[in-house]
């Protein structure tokens, strides 16, 4: 829960001090700027012996990872957003779970328990709740189809970030370092291509730097951490409960309201996210 609480606090920082940066732009430089600050940390004797001892097979699922989960996971997000509502594209993102448990089942071997089951459709529906009525205005297919590739995209970054962790023999920083620096370099690349350089303040910058070390690679590196020992389920499902955490956060810091549906579908969602890790 640490770690969706640290990426949740990255949407109120966006919204005090990142606002006006393009979206693809401020994603390739957070995830760039994270890739430096694991550089004196990688440098260590035990981390650049294990990086040289990665394998061919291990290589390519590093870049696999770096490819789907930062490039395309986050790409399609920041498209999606340009082309859809936020509720939309924050609901559709909420089904990743039910995704990721089918294809857990046949590509990881991971069967979730009844248990499970009725934890991950409760969370559904309270999502569906929190979100109800959704309503799409004008023509809206592009947005869709890009949203689909980001939904499809998280859910196998989910499965692929799952397979590498769970056999313990990377390190959570060698993992996070390397597939970080992938994405974020070619999403650093696409965002001044498409956008040019930013201007950027002090304030913008230091915004950057906590958000790219704490938030960024301190976060995700703790999430590689969970995936040592939570199924691609569970920790798709926990990822889910931001939608609460960015709420209430919302409410507390900005002033924003939450709604008596918004308030039950949150409830319901929650007591799904606290069931699906109960695996008996």
């Amino acid at each position: 829960m640490l770690v969706t609480f640290l990426w949740s606090t990255s949407f109120i920082i966006i919204k005090w001090g990142l606002v006006d940066i393009p979206p693809v732009t401020y994603a390739g430089l957070r995830y760039f700027l994270a890739f430096l600050i694991f550089i004196p940390f990688i440098l260590k004797k035990k981390y650049l012996t294990e990086i040289r001892q990665l394998n061919a097979a291990q290589w390519k699922q590093l870049l696999l990872l770096g490819l789907i989960f930062y490039t395309f996971t986050q790409g399609a997000q920041f498209l999606g957003l340009s082309l859809l509502p936020s509720v939309t594209v924050s609901l559709l993102l909420n089904f990743t779970p039910m995704l990721v448990a089918v294809a857990g089942i046949f590509l990881l071997n991971e069967k979730p328990s009844f248990l499970q089951w009725i934890g991950s459709i409760l969370f559904i529906i309270g999502i569906a709740t929190y979100f109800f009525p959704v309503v799409l205005i004008g023509h809206k297919g592009l947005g869709l189809a890009i949203m689909l590739v980001g939904v499809l995209a998280n859910a196998g970054s989910a499965i692929i970030g799952r397979d590498i962790n769970r056999k313990k023999n990377i390190s959570p920083v060698v993992v996070t370092f390397i597939s970080m620096g992938i994405g974020a370099i070619i999403l650093m690349v696409i965002g001044f291509t498409m956008n040019g350089l930013p201007s950027l303040n002090i304030k913008n910058w230091l915004f950057l730097f906590w958000l790219a070390g704490i938030n960024t690679a301190f976060a995700f590196t703790l999430w590689n951490l969970t995936l040592r020992s939570l199924t691609a389920m569970e920790s798709s499902i926990i990822n889910g409960t931001m939608l609460i955490q960015i709420a209430v956060l919302a409410w507390y810091f900005l002033g924003e309201t939450i709604t008596i549906h918004e308030g039950i579908g949150m409830a319901i969602a929650a007591i799904g996210a606290v069931l699906v890790p109960m695996r008996k």
